[in-house]
């Protein structure tokens, strides 16, 4: 006679449930609500304009503003008269002069003397190549192609961004 056919049949544990948890589990709940608290106060400290490009810096209000009038502006496409169009761009441009400097009365200037003083704030736009941005206002029909349109429009952007 074999000696283990004396043992009794093993007993099959019992299942367990998922209550109640295990102590470390009870230590990770109470964890969890702190660390989302915390993480969630980290976020509010870090600075909102991570996420833009590194290499243009963050525009002030004035300017942001500006750039958002001149993308509104309805461009005269397809042959449409230019004027208003050039008298808003003049508009915008001088109300952006008036606040940026209001010592120098640049809103008073006209023609050839309001495109240097353009000019002169910032070279990189290139505004005294377009003398059509004073004259054609003042032309019963000025019309322009869809280049000198987007060259125009570049340029005054470029003018807002940069400028002194």
């Amino acid at each position: 006679m074999n000696p283990l056919d004396q043992l009794e049949p093993l007993i099959a544990p019992a299942p367990i449930g998922w209550w109640p948890p295990a102590p470390g589990w009870w230590l990770l709940a109470a964890l969890l609500p702190l660390l989302l608290w915390g993480g969630l106060r980290l976020l509010k400290r870090l600075p909102r304009n991570s996420t833009a490009d590194a290499s243009e810096p963050a525009l002030d209000p004035l300017r942001q503003a500006a750039l958002n009038e001149l993308e509104c502006l309805r461009k005269p496409y397809d042959g449409v008269d230019a004027g208003p169009w050039l008298q808003q761009l003049n508009a915008l441009l001088k109300r952006l002069c008036r606040e940026r400097y209001p010592q120098s009365h640049s809103h008073t200037l006209s023609s050839r003397a309001w495109l240097a003083f353009l000019d002169n704030r910032c070279p990189a736009a290139g505004l005294t190549r377009w003398m059509i941005l004073v004259e054609g206002a003042y032309r019963p029909h000025c019309s322009l192609d869809d280049k000198a349109i987007a060259g125009l429009n570049q340029a005054v952007s470029i003018w807002i961004r940069k400028h002194v």
